[in-house]
C-alpha cells in the first residue's frame, strides 16, 4: 500500500495517479475517513492520559485516607466515554485499512500516460524476424502433430485450458526451466529457492493479490491459495523482518507451477499454451535499497532479456502505460516475443518495480545504518521467463517445412544433445 501520509499531505498527487490509471476509487471518502481517524486518535490519546492522571490522583487520595468517591465517578464516566471512542476508532481504522488495500500504487513520472495496451511504448526491438518459405503452423497444432503437446488428454485429466507435455515436449519445457535457473544463479547472482506452491492469506495480501484479485486465484477448502506466481512466496521471504543495509540487495529466483483462473481473460488470446490455468515459470525477485530501485530494475529486465537473446528469439521491450499497468507496480516493462504463426507479439516476461508498496504490506524493512530508524525496502520482480510461452515461441520460430522443430543451441546440452524434434513415423 502507499504511504498513508500522502492521503493528508498530497491527495492531488493520488487523484492524478488514479485519473491516469483510469481507476475508479472514492478518494474523498478515504480522505474523510483518514481525517476522522486522526481526530479519534487524538481524542483517545487525550482520554487515556486523563484516565491515567485520575488514577494517580485517586491512588494518592486513598493513601492519604481522603475521600476519592467523586474522582472515581468521574473516572468511571471518562472510562465509558473512552471505551466508546476506542470502539469507534477501531471501526474507523478497519474502514481505513480496507480502503487503503483498494488503492493502487502511484506510477512514476516517467511512465507513459495512456488508457490501454494500444498506448504502450516500444522501447526497442531486437532479433531478426524470420521470413518463412511456407505458411508457419501454430504451436498448438504443430505440438499435437509432433506428439509433444496434448490438449485433449489434459481436458480429460483436468478440464479446458490445460496442457499436457509429452515426451520431447516435457523434456523441452524442463530444459528451459533448468537453463533459466542455471543462467540466473550462475551468471546473474540470484539465490535459487524452491518455495511452497500454496500460500496463506497473509502472503497474498502482502503482494496485493488480495483482496483485489481474489477471483483470479484458486483457493483450497482450508483457506490456502495456489500460487499465481512465485512472486507471492518470494516477496514474503522477509515478512515482518528488519534487514541490515549490508544484506541488500537480495536476489532470489524460483521455479514454480503457477495457477490462475484467468477470470478476466475474455477477449484475449487463449489458444494453445496462452492463458492456461496452470503454467510453469521461473521468477526473479529483488529486495533493494530505495535509491537503487531504478538501476536494479534495469538489471532485472536485462537478466530476463538474456534468456530470450540466448534462445535467439525476436523480441521487443515495451514500456507499459498507466492504463495498462497492473494494480501493484509503479513501473513495468514487458518483454514480448514474436509468434510468426499468430503474427503477434506476446509477453514472455513482465518486469515491475513496486517501490515500498509491497514492503508496507509485508512489513519488510531495513536499517540504512546500525542506529538508524528502520525504513521500508523496495521490491521488484519479473518473469525470467514463462516456460510454457517460451516453449510455444520456440516451436513457432524454429519450425521447419517438414514439420520438425530445431532445438536452440543453448538447450541441446539440457536435452541430451537432441538437435531437433521430429514428427512420429506414420
Amino acid at each position: 500500500m502507499i504511504d498513508r501520509r500522502l492521503i493528508r499531505e498530497q491527495p492531488e498527487k493520488i487523484r492524478a495517479a488514479l485519473r491516469h490509471r483510469g481507476y475508479e476509487f472514492d478518494l474523498d471518502e478515504l480522505v474523510e475517513v483518514e481525517k476522522r481517524r486522526r481526530e479519534l486518535l487524538a481524542i483517545v490519546e487525550s482520554g487515556r492520559a486523563q484516565r491515567n492522571a485520575l488514577s494517580e490522583q485517586i491512588g494518592r487520595l486513598m493513601q492519604e485516607g481522603s475521600d476519592a468517591q467523586s474522582l472515581k465517578q468521574k473516572a468511571t464516566a471518562l472510562g465509558e466515554e473512552l471505551t466508546q471512542h476506542e470502539e469507534e476508532l477501531g471501526q474507523v481504522e478497519e474502514q481505513f485499512e480496507a480502503l487503503m488495500l483498494e488503492l493502487p500504487n502511484i506510477p512514476l513520472e516517467e511512465v507513459p500516460i495512456g488508457e490501454s495496451e494500444e498506448d504502450n511504448v516500444v522501447v526497442y526491438t531486437k532479433g531478426k524476424i524470420r521470413r518463412f518459405d511456407f505458411t508457419p503452423v501454430g504451436h498448438w497444432e504443430l505440438g499435437e502433430r509432433l506428439g509433444i503437446l496434448n490438449f485433449q488428454v489434459a481436458a480429460k485429466q483436468a478440464g479446458a485450458r490445460f496442457a499436457t507435455d509429452v515426451g520431447a515436449g516435457a523434456t523441452l519445457e524442463r530444459a528451459l526451466i533448468n537453463f533459466m535457473l542455471d543462467t540466473h544463479t550462475r551468471k546473474h547472482g540470484y539465490t535459487e529457492v524452491l518455495p511452497p506452491f500454496l500460500a496463506n492469506e497473509r502472503s497474498c495480501y502482502g503482494t496485493a493479490n488480495l483482496p483485489k484479485f481474489e477471483e483470479d486465484l484458486f483457493k483450497t477448502t482450508d483457506g490456502l491459495y495456489l500460487v499465481p506466481t512465485a512472486e507471492v512466496p518470494l516477496t514474503n521471504m522477509h515478512q515482518d523482518e528488519i534487514l541490515t543495509a549490508d544484506e541488500l540487495p537480495k536476489y532470489y529466483t524460483a521455479y514454480t507451477a503457477c495457477f490462475r483462473s484467468e477470470a478476466g481473460a475474455a477477449g484475449k488470446e487463449t489458444r494453445g499454451l496462452i492463458r492456461v490455468h496452470q503454467f510453469h515459470k521461473v521468477e526473479l525477485m529483488k529486495f533493494v535499497k530505495p535509491e537503487e530501485s531504478d538501476e536494479e530494475l534495469e538489471k532485472l529486465v536485462q537478466n530476463a532479456e538474456s534468456i530470450i537473446q540466448a534462445l535467439e528469439l525476436p523480441y521487443r521491450r515495451m514500456h507499459l502505460c498507466t492504463g495498462d499497468m497492473g494494480f501493484q507496480p509503479r513501473q513495468t516493462f514487458d518483454l514480448e516475443a514474436y509468434f510468426p504463426a499468430m503474427d503477434r507479439w506476446l509477453e514472455l516476461s513482465s518486469c515491475s518495480q513496486y517501490g515500498d508498496f509491497q514492503a508496507r504490506r509485508c512489513n519488510t524493512r531495513y536499517r540504512p545504518h546500525p542506529k538508524a530508524k528502520p525504513e521500508f525496502v523496495h521490491t521488484m520482480n519479473g518473469s525470467g521467463l514463462a516456460a510454457g510461452r517460451t516453449m510455444a515461441a520456440i516451436i513457432e520460430n524454429y519450425q521447419q517445412e517438414d514439420g520438425t522443430v530445431v532445438i536452440p543451441d543453448v538447450l541441446r546440452p539440457y536435452m541430451g544433445g537432441m538437435a531437433e524434434i521430429t514428427p512420429p513415423l506414420p
